[in-house]
């Protein structure tokens, strides 16, 4: 997972717990530390989740990059697992949508509106997606 915001992992995380205690959840609040994490795996990820806009903790901490960053890395890989984008910057995550779909890529993206988006419109929607992934395999 691509994001950066401190609130929103710990809800990712807890949703997570609740649902799939099982499940791990690797999150880079970066582009550069997202492509060095991807570029590593050791097992194909269920389903890839970027945000579009990052940023840095401090003035003095390195840029973080943003999801087209990613996206553009994508692109250049074989899609193994289906994405879901969630940003409220509609011009970005479209053109990190539409770049990967391009590619071949299984994406999907939602805006991140309302208190509880992750608990009711982000869990449901990616659990559908796994669960289709896992019956095309």
């Amino acid at each position: 997972m691509l994001e950066d915001d401190l609130d929103r992992i710990s809800r990712f995380r807890a949703v997570l717990a609740l649902y799939h205690p099982e499940a791990t959840l690797g999150v880079y609040r970066s582009a550069p530390d997202f492509i060095a994490g991807y570029s590593s795996l050791d097992r194909i990820p269920d389903l890839v989740c970027l945000d579009h806009d990052l940023f840095a903790d401090s003035p003095d901490d390195p840029d973080p990059g943003d999801g087209r960053d990613v996206a553009a890395f994508l692109v250049t890989r074989q899609p193994i697992a289906p994405a879901l984008i969630h940003s409220t910057n509609a011009v970005a995550a479209d053109s990190m949508l539409y770049s990967m779909r391009d590619a071949s890529w299984n994406v999907e993206r939602i805006a991140p509106l309302g208190e509880d988006w992750i608990e009711s419109y982000w869990f449901p929607t990616a659990r559908e997606m796994v669960a289709a992934h896992e019956g095309q395999r």
